[in-house]
């Protein structure tokens, strides 16, 4: 009898942990979709948010180098004046890419994977 009980509760406690394995399974493959959405929402507005300020950006430079070429007489200078604005631009980014891209976005990463 002692060995039928015990033989009993061998294959209970086999039930009971193949359950357990397959619900943190399932758990873990939940949390991993859910991390991903997250990220490829933020992803996706970011993206969203960066073509339109790309068009505005786009339409106010030509407006600045027909005003600045108008102002001066010559369109031609207008446009070089706009360009070498974004070239300085450019440098000044490419100096200080590490604090302006890799901290705020390793962080915002950070938040959403250590916080859920």
């Amino acid at each position: 009898m002692a060995f039928e009980e015990l033989k009993e509760n061998t294959e209970e406690i086999q039930k009971e942990a193949q359950s357990y394995i397959d619900n943190t399974a399932k758990y873990y493959k939940l949390r991993a979709f859910k991390l991903a959405m997250k990220s490829t929402t933020m992803i996706l507005k970011f993206a969203l948010i960066a073509i339109t300020l790309t068009m505005v950006l786009f339409f106010c430079s030509i407006a600045a180098a027909f005003a600045i070429g108008n102002a001066i007489g010559s369109y031609a200078l207008g446009f070089l004046i706009i360009a070498g604005f974004y070239l300085v631009t450019t440098g000044l980014l490419f100096l200080i890419k590490d604090k302006i891209v890799e901290g705020p976005i390793l962080e915002k990463f950070s938040e959403i994977f250590f916080n859920d």
